[in-house]
C-alpha cells in the first residue's frame, strides 16, 4: 500500500493541468469505431484511460504512437477481438463504454475489472442493449459485472435511466450509430452529469455522427449503419483534476495559476471556478489560465452537485474548514463511484475533525477552524486520495492518507505539480 504524508504548507506558482479523463476515452473509443486513421493528441495517460487503450487494442484497433501524438486504425465498426476477456481493471468509464462498444462484436467478448468495479451497477445498460438485440448479461450479482457481450445490435427503441450514471448514456451514444437499424433512444429520470453526455456528442460530431437530441438530452433519435469519419483531436486540459490544485489555493489561502484550461469548452466541472468565487477566492481567467488567490478563511455555501460529482470531494474539504455550513445535495449517484464516496467523505473528513452529516443524496458540513492530522483511508479512490492529501495542507500535524497508489487513475503527476506549488507532500 502507498501512502501519501501531508503537512501544512502555503503554494505559490503555476502548474499545467493534466488532459482530460473524459475526453481521452472517448476519443480512443470513437477511433476505433471509425473508418481509417485518427489522430489524438496529448491524452491521458493514466491507469483508467490506459485500460480504455488497451481494450481499443483487444477489439481489433492498430494503436501506435508518435511522441506525444497517438494513432489509431480504425475498424469501421467491425470489430476483430483478439481475446475473448478484457480487463477494465479500476476504470468504470472503460468497462462501460467498452461494453457497448463490444456489443458490436460478432463473438462473445467477457469484460470484468477489479473489486472496486465489480460493485458497480450495469445492468440498465446491458439491459438496453440486449433490447436493441445484442445478447448481452450481467455474471456478477445484482446487475453487477463481469458482463458478457455480443452479437450485434438490430435497432428499435429503447429507454434507459439517467439517474445512476451518465456513462450508461454515452456509452449507447457511441454504439447505436452501427445498429442495423434506427435506435430512438429516451432517458427517464433526471439526467445527472449531464456534461459527460454533452463531451461524448462533442466527440462524436467530430466524428460525423448523426445523432438528433432535444435540447434536455432526454430523446435522441439515431440512424443506424453509420460509420464515423477518424478524429484528429488534441485532448483538452482537465478542470477536475485542475480543482484540487485551485481548491488547494483557496483553503491555504496561496496564489496559484494552472493552464491549458478552457473555460468555453463542454467540461461540466469548470463550475469549480463559480463555487471557489462563492466560497470566497478570488478567481480570475486569463485565457486558458485559471489563477486563484485564497483570501483567509472560506465562506460556506449551498451547491446542487448533480452535473459535477467528481468536484464533492474537494468541494467537502473546502466545506470542513469554512465559515458556516455548507451543504453539498443531489449527488446519491456518488454512491456509485470507485467507492461510496458519500460515505468514504464523511467517514475520513471525521477522522480529521470535521463535523460532517451524511444524507442519502447529500453531504452537510459545519466547518471548523483547525482541522487535525490523523491516519486516513483514501479507499483506493483516486479522487478521495487527492481531497485528503490536500486537506493535510491545512491539518495540524501530519495527514497520512492510505491507498495513494489510485492517484495515477486521473492525476499522474498530482504529487509532482504540488510539491512544485510549495506543498509538503511525501510518497512512502
Amino acid at each position: 500500500m502507498t501512502l501519501l504524508k501531508a503537512r501544512r504548507s502555503k503554494l505559490a506558482g503555476e502548474v499545467v493541468a493534466p488532459p482530460s479523463k473524459s475526453y481521452t476515452h472517448r476519443a480512443f473509443a470513437i477511433a476505433l469505431l471509425a473508418r481509417g486513421e485518427s489522430r489524438i493528441a496529448k491524452p491521458l495517460l493514466g491507469l483508467d484511460t490506459q485500460a480504455t487503450i488497451d481494450a481499443v487494442g483487444a477489439l481489433g484497433g492498430e494503436v501506435s504512437r508518435s511522441e506525444d501524438t497517438w494513432l489509431v486504425e480504425g475498424t469501421e465498426g467491425k470489430l476483430r477481438p483478439r481475446v475473448d476477456l478484457i480487463d477494465a481493471r479500476n476504470s468504470g468509464t472503460t468497462i462501460r463504454l467498452m461494453s457497448a462498444v463490444a456489443a458490436l462484436s460478432p463473438m462473445p467478448v467477457r469484460l470484468t475489472g477489479d473489486e472496486s468495479v465489480r460493485r458497480r451497477p450495469m445492468g440498465p445498460l446491458i439491459e438496453a442493449l440486449g433490447k436493441l438485440g445484442a445478447k448481452a448479461r450481467c455474471e456478477g450479482p445484482q446487475g453487477r459485472p463481469p458482463v458478457v457481450v455480443g452479437g450485434g445490435l438490430r435497432g428499435g427503441e429503447v429507454e434507459i435511466t439517467g439517474a445512476i450514471s451518465s456513462q450508461f448514456i454515452s456509452a449507447l451514444l457511441l454504439a447505436c450509430p452501427y445498429a442495423g437499424g434506427d435506435v430512438e433512444l429516451v432517458i427517464t429520470e433526471e439526467l445527472r452529469s449531464k456534461p459527460y453526455v454533452e463531451i461524448t456528442l462533442e466527440v462524436l460530431d467530430a466524428a460525423g455522427a448523426k445523432i438528433k437530441r432535444n435540447k434536455s438530452l432526454t430523446e435522441f433519435k439515431i440512424a443506424g449503419q453509420q460509420v464515423f469519419h477518424p478524429v484528429d483531436l488534441t485532448i483538452p486540459g482537465d478542470f477536475s483534476s485542475a480543482a484540487f490544485v485551485l481548491g488547494a489555493a483557496t483553503l491555504t489561502g496561496s496564489m496559484v495559476r494552472v493552464s491549458n484550461l478552457n473555460i468555453r469548452g463542454a467540461q461540466g466541472d469548470k463550475r469549480i471556478v463559480d463555487f471557489l468565487r462563492e466560497f470566497g477566492a478570488d478567481v480570475r481567467i486569463r485565457g486558458e489560465t485559471v489563477e486563484v488567490a485564497g483570501a483567509g478563511r472560506p465562506t460556506g455555501i449551498e451547491a446542487d452537485c448533480g452535473d459535477n460529482p467528481d468536484l464533492v470531494p474537494i468541494l467537502s474539504v473546502l466545506g470542513a474548514v469554512a465559515d458556516g455550513k455548507t451543504v453539498l445535495t443531489n449527488v446519491p449517484h456518488l454512491r456509485f463511484k470507485e467507492t461510496d464516496r458519500l460515505h468514504a467523505l464523511a467517514t475520513e473528513l471525521r477522522k480529521l475533525g470535521a463535523d460532517v452529516g451524511e444524507l442519502p443524496a447529500e453531504l452537510r458540513l459545519k466547518g471548523v477552524k483547525q482541522l487535525k492530522g490523523a491516519r486516513v483511508s483514501s479507499y483506493s479512490d483516486h479522487r478521495m486520495a487527492m481531497a485528503l492529501a490536500v486537506a493535510g495542507l491545512v491539518a495540524r500535524g501530519e495527514t497520512i492518507v492510505e491507498g495513494a497508489e489510485s492517484v495515477p487513475v486521473s492525476y499522474p503527476g498530482f504529487v509532482e505539480d504540488m510539491r512544485k506549488l510549495g506543498a509538503q507532500l511525501k510518497v512512502e
